[in-house]
């Protein structure tokens, strides 16, 4: 279970997946608050809009009652009729009057459409009326009523006496009604004659007052100052109104909106009464465009961390299952498997990665076979030197026996030839000790080799070698430069009638060493020279296909010398080139470069070493 937690694929997986739903539920969250801020916001503006409005509709319709009570107190006609009256006995003139007075009430009535009663109540007792509909039967005991009382204490200022439940002062109107008036005076010497009542349609205030609701559930109130409802919209009249004691209240032209309790409260003040209006909003209607929202968002989470879930699954499994094949093959290659290789197809580093293990593996496959390969060739070319010499060890301890009895006779020419003979030998039969030499010992073994010839040639030969200091100690394989010194003498100088030279020297070309040795011989034919450069390549590309020349040469098939002029018994040429492309590469090796009658070079090209090394 542990490994399986920890594995690539289920740790990517919760990565995504906590990091999507860590960003989801933020988001969400930050997404949710800010909606219901906005919503908030909204329909607080929306409340206060509405209740500007309707509180702007009722100083309208309240400015016009305001108008039709002032018309009717300067009306000097009716004024003078009314006072002519109460101060005539003549009964044909005070019914003139009175059918007067009627008719100026009845042209205030029939100036608007929601005005249902005119009253006019002198101080002598006499009302006048004006009903559309209704026979006026006046309460006799309206005397000792609220709103008479209120109408005398009054100091000529409009009193709203609000929505009532029929008529004030007609028994036969039960129909709601909104009431109000103001005292009638004498404009000559401003004596008070009487009030006036007027009452209207209450619709108008109900629908102006209707604007103020939010939602179904809205309650609006008109209160006065005496915490008296004088309005409302709500339809059940029996339940009993709120309690507005404890409610904000504008004293200006201000507008409050409180939404610290359970409900939404919108408060104004109208500016022709000193009533305050209302509107009550249970927060629940607020929130339902809230719920309605969360529930949407969580809709929207749930498809959210499906899709996470599902986009997490499909980039973890894409990230790990290229390295899954990589770990499996990297267990191959643990256990000494290098022939396989890892194909996918992902993410442009994971591609690079499986790129670079390919390349690694067939690397380290190429050198390992390099090392086998070189390692046969080493024992072969043992074999090959051991097979060339009759019990070397014989030899050269026999050959040293020579020498010190040649030098007894101070015969030190043959000394100095039979001592040389002798280092070659030893130097050749020595291939446990190292497959590798350096320069400085493959130059000891020329000088000893070059020693015996110019004594065989007496002279028709001679030796130039000019290595730089910096050179000796570069490691190369062992008998390098002896067979390719004595192919050139053989093939190159012996042939030549006058004097050769051989020399040897060493240059720096775009980050190579080459080791050159050059003579003045008779050169190669063209024919010959393009076979052996032709057989050194195909020798460079056979290794290269590490396979293929192992199989050829664990059967013995490796072609042999393409002209019998190329075979010579010893380590030749090829074996050299092929000991120096197994050490260094490919693009290492032998380059042979030759012109009938002028000489051949033989170039050693191998890596420039480096510092320190």
């Amino acid at each position: 279970m542990k490994r399986g937690f920890n594995s690539i694929h289920n740790r990517l997986f919760l990565l995504f997946i906590s990091s999507m739903l860590v960003l989801v539920v933020l988001v969400s969250v930050l997404y949710y608050q800010k909606t219901t801020q906005i919503i908030h916001s909204k329909i607080n503006d929306l409340a206060q809009k509405n209740i500007s409005q309707t509180v702007g509709l009722f100083d309208l319709l309240l400015q016009g009652y305001d108008s039709i009570t002032k018309s009717l107190n300067s009306n000097y006609e009716m004024i003078r009729l009314i006072e002519d009256r109460d101060s005539n006995s003549d009964m044909t003139a005070n019914i003139l009057n009175e059918r007067t007075i009627t008719n100026i009430l009845g042209a205030i009535y029939y100036s608007r459409d929601d005005i249902i009663g005119i009253h006019v109540i002198t101080n002598a007792g006499k009302n006048y009326n004006y009903e559309r509909g209704f026979d006026s039967v006046i309460d006799t005991n309206y005397s000792s009523a609220d709103w008479y009382q209120k109408l005398l204490d009054s100091s000529g200022e409009m009193v709203w006496l609000g929505l009532v439940q029929g008529s004030v002062i007609n028994q036969f109107q039960r129909n709601p009604l909104f009431v109000f008036g103001r005292k009638l005076y004498d404009l000559t010497d401003h004596r008070v004659i009487g009030v006036m009542l007027i009452e209207t349609n209450p619709q108008p205030i109900v629908s102006a007052l209707s604007n103020v609701t939010i939602s179904p559930n809205s309650r609006v109130y008109i209160v006065d100052q005496e915490n008296r409802m004088i309005a409302t919209t709500a339809e059940d009249k029996k339940n009993l109104p709120p309690s507005f004691t404890g409610l904000p209240r504008p004293q200006t032209s201000e507008i409050i909106i409180d939404d610290r309790t359970d409900q939404l409260i919108v408060a104004a003040k109208a500016k022709m009464s000193d009533w305050t209006v209302f509107g009550l909003t249970p927060k629940g209607d607020i929130n339902a465009e809230v719920v309605k929202t969360r529930e949407y968002l969580y809709v929207v989470v749930v498809v959210l961390i499906i899709l996470s879930t599902a986009l997490a699954s499909l980039i973890s499994q894409n990230i790990a299952s290229p390295l899954k094949l990589l770990i499996r093959e990297m267990k191959q290659v643990e256990m000494g498997n290098f022939k396989g290789s890892v194909t996918v197809k992902s993410f442009e580093e994971i591609n690079s990665l499986v790129s670079s293990f390919n390349r690694m593996v067939k690397r380290m496959d190429e050198l390992i076979e390099r090392i086998t390969l070189a390692s046969m060739s080493e024992k072969n070319a043992e074999l090959q030197a051991l097979q060339s010499q009759v019990n070397p060890h014989f030899l050269y301890n026999t050959l040293d026996m020579i020498y010190w009895m040649l030098d007894e006779r101070e015969n030190d020419r043959l000394g100095k030839v039979i001592l040389s003979l002798s280092h070659m030998f030893r130097y050749s039969s020595d291939w446990q000790e190292a497959s590798k030499t350096t320069l400085q010992q493959e130059l000891d073994q020329m000088r000893h080799y070059m020693t015996i010839i110019e004594n065989r040639l007496e002279g028709r030969v001679s030796t130039e070698i000019h290595i730089d200091p910096e050179w000796l100690d570069v490691v190369l394989p062992k008998m390098t430069l002896q067979p390719i010194i004595e192919n050139a003498v053989k093939y190159g100088l012996e042939p030549l009638r006058e004097p050769g030279v051989l020399r040897v020297f060493a240059e720096v070309h775009d980050q190579e060493l080459h080791i050159i040795i050059s003579d003045n011989g008779v050169g190669i034919e063209e024919d010959l020279l393009h076979q052996m450069q032709m057989r050194l390549v195909e020798d460079a590309r056979m290794i290269g296909d590490s396979y293929a020349y192992q199989a050829e040469e664990s059967r013995g098939e490796v072609k042999p010398d393409l002209n019998s002029k190329m075979t010579r018994r010893g380590i030749g040429l090829t074996n050299v080139h092929r000991r120096i492309v197994l050490l260094f590469g490919e693009a290492y090796g032998l380059r042979i470069q030759s012109k009938q009658e002028v000489g051949t070079t033989v170039i050693i090209a191998m890596p420039l070493p480096r510092k320190g090394v």
